[in-house]
């Protein structure tokens, strides 16, 4: 449509409202309860503009015609006096907001508005500043229900609404109360919204200057939401998030953030925050320089080398950037001469990579996160995103609130659960019997993609032999899961025109954990709803911020930079020609397998950067053996966790706060990470601590800083040829494969064909096998673990806030049914005691969980969990079963 504005012709698409041409026009006007994610309110009238025949119109709401003639000059007036009318229910003190805080208060800047001067005291509502993020001040509240709207229709929480009538309106949360007990999950987005400072948080109330604002990527969970840390004086006033509707510079989170990335980042500053080396001294840690800590290890290093390099072994971080783990994969090869080097992806998504790899050709999902948009169907599997990835949970929760179908396959009654249209509860251990039930309906019921299984995939006759064994009624006995639901379920995925699949731990966590992520997989083949078929693909949802990249890196006993596999010749010697170093042909030993060489005496050295594995690794009391069995343990971290406890040489470390270099989140989305803060004195990157070692050791890792690191690696890697940072400095995120400078990335793989060596894709037959551990009369009851919403792994960082009030201590998850036969009342405490290990905690009483089942975290140290957890793991990848441990329990 083509219409003028202030005379100048602007060219906007059906649907646009008159502000969006406005824009277009390149002039700007307030709209104080207009936010573009949200439904529009026309409510403040501050965006009149004058159409030609038809007077003042709210440019908001008011949708755009062809032909129309708008002026915006000619109108400057009505907005001035509705800005002034503003102002006037306002204190004067609202005006004097720094500008970069407030909107409304550049605007009255823009438009000569000022503050009523006599004696006209508008009437003082209080403050709330119960909440330890979120603060209110009343007085500021223009009633333009921003906040109120963002609640809903982003986070999608619906804890707040508007209070009172006329002038004296106002936000409240909606239980009433303070705020503090309301239902706000922390996620900021009201903040963000609010164009007074009616809403704001902890860093802003002193109203001082900030000094500088940094753009970088966040260091919690795998979805990897762009972030803008506002600082003053090397502290943290604020962290936002960035990006708008359609994504701002392939910001993921389309500037919504959850309460880990948004305000726990206290821990920069604690007081705990290690700065200084340590080194064991007669049997106790001691302070020591950096020069004798780097040297101690770097001559132990040496000695071992010379005798035998497979003595030594490295565990990369998914919490280090990319070209840290690059240069500490490089540092295991090139310098030590083995490929013992693994990464925490072994403890989670190890399967999926496997599989994904195994079915479609490469180990990321398929598609990009933004295609849930025009997806119709949601399988999700598996996974708990409200918690775990919560930006990912509101973006779902929303996309089924505008329609889309959403079906759950997961034992615990999640949020997203009780929203779903049909929920399936199996059993923890027989995913692979209902995937193949779900299989079963789809072929019987004629809405396998035929055209396209006989065009891109192998495997189909031996698959339909097996799936002829899954009927809904023998699954329902394997799984619990009732026939009919089965076939609801497969019903609806199969019925929709652009089902998407996400799925998380609850489907890699298993001794067959790679046969669940192969047999998910197949539902997408048979509907034809990935690659060439279009679709929204298989999507894993990884745990930590770069989980994905530590792998990409070749932070992997069996793979080299980009998936190249270490037996393959031509992979070798680009590697070694680069690094000027034979990369051995042998793949190296996985994490499960470095412990069990540290017990047997096999293992000399053990490098672990960044992770605390007497916390979150399986059967931590076979992991303190190994590390006790370890002559030299060697630990970087930014706190004395227990296991930089049980190290014999700790190296203080940067956080992702205080670094440079690039993340890879869930949907393969290079990005750019940049130090907003410096590191303590005395603490030094991973990158700055493996060249120390390295020099020591006589060995030049080159790569001098993080940007050529990026740029070697993509000379190594073909699928990451095309990725560097100062491109991604200028363009934004990239999604590999980008193989060349001139390539846009990759976000939707397979348009054409698969990656596999003959292009199609490979349908799995694999039959039910049952978990590694059962219940029996001694341990009668099934304990699952995983993340809680305001924790973070090991809790290492969400643990160190300010906010006790709302990250309680480690709780048990125990049915109203269980309770009862146990006799447990909420907080009591529970002693579990497992196979393997015992632990005590503290009752929580819900329907989350099944009759017979119960739920922990893992993110309190001293509440050891992972002391319950049995070495079980995936027959394939060395995955744990980390969803399955047969336990009883007792009052404490």
């Amino acid at each position: 449509m083509k219409l003028l504005v202030d005379g100048q012709e602007v060219d906007v698409p059906a649907g646009a409202s008159l502000l969006d041409a406005v824009r277009a026009a390149g002039v700007a006007v307030p709209a104080l309860c207009h936010d573009d994610r949200l439904t529009t309110a026309a409510s403040c009238r501050t965006c009149l503009v004058d159409v030609a025949g038809r007077g003042p119109a709210a440019a908001c709401s008011t949708p755009a015609e062809d032909g129309l003639h708008v002026g915006v000059e000619a109108s400057r007036a009505l907005r001035r006096d509705a800005l002034q009318a503003i102002v006037a229910g306002l204190p004067p003190r609202a005006l004097d907001v720094p500008a970069d805080r407030s909107e409304l208060a550049r605007q009255c800047a823009d438009y000569g508005v000022t503050a009523l001067s006599g004696p006209v005291v508008p009437p003082e509502r209080g403050v709330d500043h119960s909440h330890p993020y979120v603060k209110l001040d009343r007085d500021l509240c223009i009633a333009c229900g921003r906040c109120v709207r963002a609640c809903a229709e982003v986070q999608g929480t619906f804890a707040l609404t508007l209070v009172g009538r006329g002038a004296d309106t106002v936000v409240a949360p909606g239980t009433g109360g303070p705020w503090a007990e309301s239902d706000c999950v922390s996620c900021g987005a009201c903040v963000d919204t609010c164009p007074t400072g009616a809403l704001s948080e902890p860093g802003l109330l002193n109203l001082l200057p900030i000094e500088r604002r940094t753009r970088t990527t966040c260091g919690y969970c795998g979805v990897g939401c762009s972030l803008e840390v506002a600082t003053r004086d090397n502290e943290i006033m604020t962290v936002r998030p960035v990006g708008g509707v359609g994504g701002d510079e392939g910001s993921v989170n389309r500037g919504h953030a959850c309460v880990k990335g948004r305000f726990a980042h206290g821990f920069v500053g604690s007081a705990e925050r290690l700065t200084t080396p340590l080194i064991r001294r007669n049997g106790a840690l001691a302070p020591a320089t950096w020069d004798e800590a780097a040297g101690y290890v770097a001559g132990t290093l040496a000695g071992i080398r010379a005798s035998d390099p497979d003595g030594f072994a490295l565990i990369s971080s998914a919490r280090a950037t990319n070209e840290e783990n690059y240069l500490a994969q490089k540092f295991a090869r090139a310098v030590m001469g083995t490929n013992n080097v693994d990464n925490c992806a072994r403890l989670c998504h190890a399967p999926s990579a496997a599989g994904l790899a195994a079915t479609f050709g490469l180990g990321g999902g398929t598609n990009p996160f933004d295609d849930l948009d025009r997806c119709d169907a949601i399988l999700l599997v598996g996974a708990n995103p409200t918690d775990a990835h919560p930006v990912v949970g509101s973006r779902i929760f929303q996309r089924v609130m505008d329609g889309a179908r959403l079906v759950v396959v997961d034992p615990r009654r999640t949020v997203l659960a009780r929203h779903a249209d049909i929920h399936l509860r199996p059993r923890p251990g027989t995913n692979v019997a209902v995937f193949n039930g779900l299989a079963h309906v789809l072929v019987r019921e004629g809405l396998a993609d035929t055209a396209f299984l006989d065009a891109h995939t192998s495997g189909y006759d031996e698959l339909l032999g097996l799936l002829g064994d899954y009927p809904p009624d023998r699954v329902a006995g394997i799984s619990g899961v009732p026939a009919e639901d089965l076939v609801r379920a497969a019903m609806l995925y199969g019925q929709s025109l652009a089902p998407a699949i996400f799925y998380g731990l609850g489907v890699t966590e298993h001794l067959h954990g790679t046969d669940g992520v192969r047999t998910l997989s197949n539902l997408a083949l048979l509907r034809g709803a990935v690659g060439p078929g279009g679709g929204g693909g298989v999507n894993p949802l990884r745990g930590q911020n770069n989980v994905q990249g530590a792998s990409d890196m070749g932070a992997l006993p069996d793979l080299l930079p980009g998936y190249q596999k270490v037996p393959d010749p031509a992979a070798r010697v680009r590697c070694s020609a680069a690094w000027r170093s034979e990369v051995p042909q042998r793949p190296g030993l996985r994490i499960p397998q470095m412990f069990a060489a540290a017990r047997a005496g096999a293992l000399k050295a053990l490098w672990v950067i960044g992770e605390d594995v007497l916390a979150t690794d399986p059967d931590s009391t076979s992991v303190r053996a190994a590390l006790a069995a370890c002559p030299l343990v060697i630990c970087n971290d930014l706190f004395l966790s227990p296991t930089a406890a049980a190290a014999d040489v700790v190296f203080p470390v940067a956080a992702w706060l205080e670094k440079d270099g690039t993340f890879v989140n869930f949907d393969r989305r290079f990005q750019r990470v940049r130090a907003a803060v410096a590191p303590p004195a005395g603490a030094r990157t991973d990158f700055a601590v493996l060249h120390a070692v390295a020099a020591r050791m006589g060995a030049d890792l080159g790569c001098a800083t993080p940007a050529e690191a990026m740029a070697e690696c993509a000379a190594v890697a073909p699928l990451f040829g095309g990725i560097s940072h100062s491109r991604l400095d200028r363009e934004g995120a990239l999604h590999w494969p980008c193989a060349s400078a001139g390539s846009p990335g990759t976000p939707r793989l397979y348009q054409d064909r698969f990656a596999t060596p003959d292009g199609l894709a490979h349908l799995a037959a694999r039959p039910y096998l049952p978990p590694g551990e059962q219940c029996d009369e001694a341990f009668p009851y099934l304990l699952i673990t995983g993340r809680r919403g305001a924790h973070y792994n090991s809790g290492s960082m969400t643990r160190r806030t300010d906010n006790l009030a709302l990250l309680a201590a480690e709780s048990l998850d125990v049915g109203p049914g269980d309770a009862a036969a146990l006799g447990l009342r909420d907080g009591d405490p529970v002693r579990l005691g497992s196979r393997h290990g015992t632990a005590v905690l503290r009752a929580r009483i819900t329907d989350e969980v099944e009759p017979g089942q119960v739920f922990a975290g893992f993110h309190f140290p001293g509440a050891a969990v992972n002391s319950l957890t049995s070495a079980v793991e995936d027959e394939v990848t060395g995955c744990p079963e980390y969803k399955l441990t047969a336990v009883r329990l007792s009052g404490g």
